[in-house]
């Protein structure tokens, strides 16, 4: 599933990843290019920002369509796995196909509360209110926290460990800032080339609810309050 991931993502001529030298085995292995690091640069994170839009650009044959060459139909987020549908609908993939199956795995796992549940539910049923317009699915990264983000030797950008699929572009970007982003540079060098819509600044921590729903399955602790409190800004 990464390689393909690494493979689809590399056809953006903006984005570097690192080549796949080898894949195979069972249990498997992958072999990648090794990429010398340092810091990223200004230029390196404005040269991101504008890959991240042409990357995005690219798109995808659905949302919840994983690369060509993928071997099944999981999504893997860490060590978090999710059977993805294909949906026309981008809010529609999100709450009924991620957020909710989540939701009631962690819920399960004692992990999130019955009202952080129950907060979430209610999101996932009036999703339409607070996904924003429609867009053509983009082709996302996927598991775009700064830690996927590596700076070379040479102050740009690769990037790494993707979860590839298609779906809203405003997903990777939200992502990006849960954690901390590497640069402001990047959302500044996106937007001038690939401006966003209306309301954008508004949905970022509805995006950032799946990352959240994923990190309380496999975690726990406080990141099962962080899901619920984020969860009611909207309700």
């Amino acid at each position: 599933m990464e390689a393909a991931g690494l493979r689809w993502l590399s056809e953006a001529g903006g984005i570097r990843v690192p080549a796949v030298l080898g894949v195979g085995g069972d249990p498997g292995w992958l072999s990648l290019e090794r990429i010398e690091t340092g810091r990223l640069s200004d230029d390196g994170a404005e040269e991101l920002g504008r890959g991240l839009a042409e990357m995005h650009a690219l798109g995808a044959a659905s949302h919840g369509a994983l690369p060509p060459g993928a071997p099944d139909r999981v999504l893997r987020l860490g060590l978090a796995e999710l059977e993805l549908s294909e949906e026309e609908s981008w809010s529609r993939l999100y709450a009924k196909g991620m957020l909710d199956p989540f939701a009631e795995r962690a819920h399960r796992a004692g992990r999130l509360s019955g009202g952080d549940r129950e907060a979430v539910a209610k999101i996932c049923a009036r999703i339409d209110e607070f996904a924003g317009p429609e867009e053509p699915p983009s082709r996302l990264h996927g598991d775009l926290w700064g830690g996927n983000v590596l700076a070379g030797f040479d102050g740009r950008a690769w990037l790494i460990d993707p979860a590839a699929y298609g779906g809203h572009r405003e997903v990777d970007l939200a992502m990006l800032r849960l954690f901390g982003a590497p640069s402001e540079r990047i959302f500044a060098a996106y937007d001038e080339a690939a401006p966003l819509p209306e309301g954008h600044t508004e949905r970022v921590g509805l995006w950032q609810l799946l990352p959240l729903l994923v990190h309380t399955l496999l975690f726990g602790g406080s990141y099962g309050a962080s899901v619920g409190e984020t969860a009611r800004r909207y309700l």
